[in-house]
Formats: structure tokens, C-alpha cells, sequence
């Protein structure tokens, strides 16, 4: 059930009543920014997550229930189009009153350009959009003047609660059948749109050709983007919901304590494998890698996950025999036949990477346990 705080007003002849502030309700798009979210509004409440853990980012179609959160939504913190564009149109149709806050967007977050070709060149890293030097300082803090900017999509004010008195226990399928429509149009329209189009875009260009400009959307890999974000988030909850803005700043400096933590630890546990030449199954860890020192050499699909040509994948295959790779990882979402493919007739062996950290409990310490189950499955390697 919602939580909601008193407020005292004086009303007729200086009586005093009570009247509810109400917590907003808030939706969060992957587990990574729902555990951000989490920790900012730790003993206030609680967002809902859309995409359900073990489910790809790149891909979804909305339950009913997600439907209805959207629905209710009084702000929505995502990544943005660029992870999830069938996302979007569930926003446009469900979440019209909704502040839509897009992360991703936001002024001082550490945002790279999409790598091309299977087979990474480390020698020039001048592709990086707002940031200078960031892997030096593994646990550096320069992000706090930038909360006032969220990228917010909208700010529409939220004075009139009337339409959302029957919010408690939205989440369960139960009560919104009448969403069941909005799931179907929200979850399929743009998935299929997604799937049909892209996908066969990139099926029909030639690897080395193949336009894939842009923003890696994986930026949650950062922790200084994670750092930041805390801010962005306590920023935005204090403006909807300002008798709580004291709690929502203390849970976001607290929540940047504990990342630095598990920055530190990192850098000391991945120190020995700056070396390690891996192979990753989709293009989705160059943030962690450039935070940490760490450089994959290739990926078998790009950073949206869509299917490998043959040319790429018999490309990673004669890279992974020739440059002695150790390690090629897999991951959980998708199908593992193709690493097994890989590494045929060479050394290397296969293990799992996954940034989406299925497996790992959601909420509040979600996002710090990424990152370390990250570094361990790297350092073992």
C-alpha cells in the first residue's frame, strides 16, 4: 500500500485537519535504475519495475500489471528510447500525465559512442560524449552540480490526485483488466515494430558497413553514472514531493557512499586482469571497461543484441583462435549455441556476463551487487 504523510492546514476558524501528501507513485524501466530509485526513496516508498528480471531491455511486451503502473505513474525513470524504444509509445499512451524522467539525457551523465565492427580498436578513444579521463579516478564524485537537469521528457504538475485514489496494490494482476488492451498495444505495437524493422535492417547490411551511429545506452555500467543519477533522481522526487526532500537527498548520499565502496573494491579485485583479453556476446560493457581499465577485444553482436551476421560471427572465430582469447562470455537472456560456436578449436574457455545481473534480488542493494557480480565473473575469467 501506498504510504502517505500528514500535513497539518488551517481551515473555518483556525481548526486544524489533516490533509494527505501523498508519496508519488513512481515506475522505474530495468532493474539497474529501479534499484537507483529504490535507494533514493528508501523509507518513503517503493517504484515499480516494468521490465521483469531475466527479460532483455531490447525486446518486451508489457504485462498487464506494468501496463497499469505505467497508467498510474506519477514520474517514470528510464534509460531511454535508445535502450528501449518500444518503451517509448507505452509511455506516449499510458503515462500522459507522468513527469518522464530519461537518465540517459541527463545534463553531466558519461555517455560513449557505439563501437563498431566485431573486433574493437583501444588506441582511440576520443568517441566519449561528456566526460574526460573518467577511468583515472575510479572513485571520484564530480557529478553533484548536475541534478538540476534531469533530460526530463515532461513536467507536467501532479496537484490533482483524484484519478488515482484506487493506486494501492497495483502492481498485482488483479484490478486492471481494463488494462489488458493498453498491454497489447504497448508491449507489441512497438515490439514488433522493433523487432521486424531493425532486425532486418541489420540483416540486410554487411557488418562493415553497417551504420550503428549513436549512444551506447549501457551507461548504468558506469558507476559514476549510477553516482550521478542518485542525485538526478533525489533531485526530481524532492520537486514532486518536497516534505520528503530531506530523506530523498540523505538516501542518495548514502546510496554514492556505497558505490564508492564497491568501486574501490573493484578496482583493487579486476587490478590483475587489465591484460585478460575476453570476448563478450553483445556489445554491452564498454562503460564497465573504461571505468575500471579493462577492455573486451570484440563482441558477436552489437550493442542493441540483435543477430549476428555469419561474416561477424566467423570473424570473432578467427580472432578468438589467433589472439589467444581466455575468456568468452554469455549471457543468461540469450542463446548460449552461438559462444559454443565461437570457441570451437581454440582455448578459450566460456563463462557467464550479464548486465542486466539476473539472478540478483531487486531493490535497494540491486544495483551495487551488478557491479560486483560484474568484477568477479571478469576477474575469474
Amino acid at each position: 500500500m501506498r504510504r502517505i504523510f500528514p500535513i497539518a492546514l488551517s481551515v473555518g476558524m483556525g481548526v486544524g485537519v489533516v490533509a494527505q501528501a501523498e508519496v508519488p507513485r513512481v515506475v522505474a524501466d530495468i532493474a539497474p535504475v529501479h534499484s537507483l530509485v529504490a535507494q533514493v526513496m528508501a523509507g518513503v516508498g517503493s517504484p515499480d519495475l516494468i521490465v521483469r528480471p531475466g527479460a532483455s531491455p531490447h525486446e518486451y511486451a508489457l504485462r498487464p500489471s506494468e501496463a497499469g503502473a505505467l497508467d498510474q505513474a506519477d514520474v517514470v525513470f528510464w534509460i531511454g528510447d535508445e535502450l528501449t524504444p518500444w518503451l517509448d509509445r507505452s509511455i506516449e499512451r499510458l503515462a500522459q500525465d507522468a513527469t518522464v524522467v530519461s537518465l540517459l539525457d541527463a545534463d553531466g551523465t558519461v555517455r560513449l559512442q557505439f563501437r563498431e565492427g566485431p573486433i574493437f580498436d583501444h588506441d582511440d578513444h576520443d568517441d566519449h560524449d561528456d566526460h574526460d579521463d573518467h577511468a583515472d579516478d575510479a572513485g571520484h564524485d564530480d557529478h553533484d552540480d548536475h541534478a538540476d537537469d534531469a533530460g526530463h521528457d515532461d513536467h507536467d504538475d501532479h496537484a490533482d490526485d483524484a484519478g488515482h485514489d484506487d493506486h494501492d496494490d497495483h502492481a498485482d494482476d488483479a484490478g486492471h483488466d481494463d488494462h489488458d488492451d493498453h498491454a497489447d498495444d504497448a508491449g507489441h505495437d512497438g515490439h514488433d515494430d522493433h523487432g521486424d524493422e531493425e532486425h532486418a535492417d541489420h540483416a540486410s547490411h554487411d557488418e562493415h558497413g553497417h551504420d550503428h551511429d549513436g549512444i551506447d545506452p549501457h551507461a548504468w555500467l558506469d558507476p559514476e553514472n549510477g553516482k550521478h543519477w542518485l542525485d538526478v533522481i533525489s533531485a526530481e522526487l524532492a520537486r514532486l514531493d518536497p516534505e520528503n526532500a530531506a530523506r530523498y537527498q540523505e538516501n542518495a548520499t548514502k546510496g554514492k557512499a556505497h558505490i564508492d565502496n564497491a568501486m574501490r573494491d573493484i578496482s583493487t579485485e579486476l587490478a590483475s586482469t587489465t591484460s585478460t583479453r575476453f570476448v563478450v556476446l553483445h556489445d554491452a560493457y564498454q562503460y564497465f571497461e573504461e571505468r575500471f581499465g579493462i577492455h573486451a577485444i570484440g563482441a558477436i553482436s552489437l550493442s542493441d543484441a540483435s543477430d549476428p551476421s555469419p561474416a561477424r560471427v566467423q570473424s570473432v572465430q578467427k580472432n578468438v583462435r589467433e589472439l589467444d582469447v581466455t575468456c568468452v562470455f554469455s549471457e543468461p537472456q540469450f542463446n548460449v549455441e552461438i559462444v559454443a560456436t565461437v570457441i570451437e578449436n581454440s582455448q578459450a574457455n566460456s563463462a557467464v556476463l550479464d548486465p542486466l545481473g539476473v539472478g540478483i534480488e531487486t531493490g535497494q542493494g540491486f544495483y551495487v551487487n551488478l557491479l560486483r557480480s560484474l568484477s568477479s565473473q571478469i576477474a575469474g575469467c
